[in-house]
């Protein structure tokens, strides 16, 4: 999985709660363990800012976004969660899930790649539609 633009930006909050979530997956039946190894190795490179520090146009968790396929053209428009909030048919997606864990720290206008079995998928992040933490932080 690669990001082609700048270092990640995850809240505090967020950085915490994933860090738990890794471990306490670990500890179950592996299901995850590629998708917990990659989103642990995205929290290592990004950079831990408050919420209300987190620039509107990155992806944090339940933020709404809109990607674009590079391949296909088509737009996405997905809200990341934590995996017992996940529902493909309502469009929220796990962290956890192979999008999920590419797109979360990224910013608009950056492109995601990572391997699928049918080779290289490529997103662009389009737009932060809704970014729920920052509204609340900047609400307090």
């Amino acid at each position: 999985m690669t990001t082609t633009t700048r270092t990640l930006i995850v809240t505090k909050t967020d950085r915490s709660r994933l860090e738990r979530l890794i471990s306490e997956a670990q500890t179950q039946d592996g299901r995850h363990a590629e998708y917990l190894t990659a989103l642990r190795g995205e929290l290592r490179q990004a950079r831990t800012v408050r919420p209300s520090e987190v620039p509107p146009n990155v992806v944090t968790m339940n933020s709404t976004v809109r990607l674009r396929d590079l391949d296909t053209g088509e737009n996405e428009t997905y809200t990341l969660v934590y995996p017992h909030q996940a529902d493909a048919s309502a469009g929220r997606i796990s962290v956890l899930a192979p999008v999920g864990t590419a797109i979360i720290g990224n910013r608009v206008g950056d492109t995601i790649e990572w391997p699928v079995p049918a080779g290289l998928r490529r997103l662009k992040v389009q737009a932060v539609l809704d970014q729920p933490e920052r509204a609340r932080a900047s609400d307090s």
